[in-house]
């Protein structure tokens, strides 16, 4: 039972430190906020959320806190660009 309890605690942690490593999505350049590049996603279907969540994961992965995304568009094939900063 201990070791079933250590378990669950120790995939709680890491999974509320997965999250505090998300970047956030904002409307304009975050002030004391420098830009680190520029990601790109794309997807099959018209689902801007899904849009959406490729631009983040992408953002997070580069090390961003946060991404503003500054393009989006497409028909039955969504694409979009986001500026990233840290």
């Amino acid at each position: 039972m201990k070791n079933l309890t250590k378990a669950f605690a120790v995939i709680a942690l890491t999974t509320a430190s997965f999250a505090t490593f998300a970047a956030t999505e904002v409307q304009m350049a975050p002030a004391g906020s420098q830009s680190i590049g520029v990601v790109s996603a794309s997807t099959n279907g018209n689902d801007l959320s899904g849009l959406q969540g490729k631009l983040a994961a992408k953002a997070a992965q580069e090390g961003a806190s946060s991404y503003r995304i500054v393009s989006a568009g497409g028909e039955n094939h969504l694409y979009g660009t986001a500026e990233i900063y840290k």
